[in-house]
């Protein structure tokens, strides 16, 4: 498998209420921006959108630990199976750090196509989670 890791950012915020934002789909199509997705739609646990480059992926909530660690899988006809695990730590009250990590199951030829692309993503919405308010 393949690993890829945003940066780990800043969040103004209890780590309490980035989890429960982010453990609704419904929710997490406002961290991304439009020009970087096309197609989202959200049912609560799943949710299905497109990436250039990269085609249509679909997530399904499927682990979490409370207020520390949401896991995601790959669902549907996504190209290629990942897991997208968010990471949250409260270093004190209102102060906590995010980061994205992406593990995937990927052939040499995608790798080369789609590595660019996740990684801009994983960044894309790291950044997101940064400046939301929550």
């Amino acid at each position: 498998m393949t690993r890829y890791e945003s940066h780990i950012k800043v969040v103004p915020f209890a780590k309490e209420k980035i989890f429960n934002f982010l453990s609704d789909f419904d929710n997490f199509g406002e961290l991304i921006p439009k020009d970087k997705i096309k197609n989202w739609q959200s049912h609560g646990d799943h949710c299905t959108f497109e990436i250039d480059m990269v085609g249509k992926v679909g997530l399904r909530i499927v682990e979490s630990t409370p207020f520390d660690t949401i896991k995601y899988t790959s669902e549907g006809s996504t190209p290629v199976n990942f897991f997208l695990w968010v990471q949250i730590k409260e270093v004190e009250e209102a102060d906590s750090r995010v980061k994205l990590t992406i593990k995937a199951d990927m052939n040499p030829m995608i790798k080369m196509v789609a590595a660019e692309p996740i990684k801009k993503f994983l960044e894309v919405v790291a950044g997101g989670i940064a400046s939301h308010k929550y």
